[in-house]
């Protein structure tokens, strides 16, 4: 996992490993342009070459140079407002030239161990009430992108640390949001 320590502020220049990595920080980019505060957000990732060559119309569109590598990723229309997350992932059919999907979300976060002090027995509104007013809590903004071929990155943005240079990478940081987008290409 790298902790984003030597990360430029300019996610053009970011010396990200992987396509799926750097689609993963470029969406976070994007979405740190937005603020905070703002509902789910779904990108299809498509692969660059694929899209220029069956439809250039479009790959001008969104910008794609001959030299365009990687990942294009293709903000989809807006979640359906009341719909829970998990509900609406289920309902999500990819076409085959989508390569891969990710979702931008923010939620609040607890540092670990705080589970010892979680209350027992309590309802999912109390777990929601205690998170909300937990003295550690942070506001996270998880970038989650995944292929079909089973890859899985986060991008991970602490409110309290809103640059790109301090925003955590690594596969296995929201295991359960990674494999949910993973299930939307069964």
């Amino acid at each position: 996992m790298s902790d984003g320590s030597n990360l430029p502020d300019d996610v053009s220049t970011l010396p990200a490993g992987t396509p799926l990595t750097r689609a993963a920080l470029e969406i976070d980019e994007y979405a740190a342009t937005l603020g905070w505060d703002l509902p789910a957000r779904l990108f299809a990732l498509v692969d660059s070459a694929a899209l220029r060559k069956a439809d250039p119309r479009i790959a001008k569109q969104l910008g794609l140079t001959d030299e365009a590598a990687g990942l294009t990723p293709v903000e989809q229309d807006e979640l359906p407002a009341g719909m829970e997350l998990d509900k609406f992932l289920g309902t999500i059919a990819w076409p085959d030239a989508v390569a891969g999907c990710a979702l931008v979300v923010e939620r609040l976060m607890l540092p670990p161990g705080s589970e010892q002090s979680r209350p027992r027995n309590a309802s999912d509104a109390q777990l929601a009430e205690w998170v909300a007013n937990h003295p550690k809590r942070e506001e996270v903004r998880i970038t989650a992108a995944v292929l079909r071929d089973g890859s899985k990155e986060i991008a991970l943005r602490l409110r309290s640390k809103d640059v790109a240079r301090e925003v955590l990478t690594g596969p296995d940081l929201v295991p359960g949001l990674t494999e949910a987008l993973l299930a939307t290409f069964s």
